[in-house]
């Protein structure tokens, strides 16, 4: 399984990207979809929304499981992403570039003290 090292990640399988004007993408990685098959529905938080870091704040249903993401970082969400909404099989097809929701993080910071792709790795064992 291939995992993006331009990413950072967490232990209950989020991965997070820095994006150009400073706001931060969340997903779930290949792992984690993997894991609980054919995605079928997603609830996303609301844009404005205040998440706190290691708080659940959206829902990821499958054919068999669901299982909560959890805030990366706290922060507030600036937006989410519809078409994962509207197509939620689009996570299984490539877990890396279907975003579920960018945020402004409260510090940056707190991104770099995430998981990087080796350590994920190690992680998943």
């Amino acid at each position: 399984m291939s995992i993006p090292a331009e990413l950072k990640y967490t232990s209950s399988h989020e991965w997070v990207r820095v994006e150009a004007d400073g706001t931060i993408a969340v997903g779930i990685t290949a792992f984690a979809q993997d894991a609980l098959g054919d995605i079928v529905f997603v609830d996303l938080p609301k844009v404005g929304q205040a998440l706190n870091a290691g708080k659940d704040c959206a829902v990821i249903e499958s054919v068999k499981a669901a299982g909560d993401i959890y805030a990366p970082v706290t922060g507030e969400v600036v937006a989410v992403n519809d078409a994962v909404v509207d197509a939620p099989e689009s996570i299984n097809a490539d877990a890396f570039s279907a975003w579920l929701f960018k945020m402004k993080p409260a510090n940056i910071a707190d991104v770099d003290a995430l998981m990087s792709a080796a350590d994920y790795e190690k992680n998943i064992g």
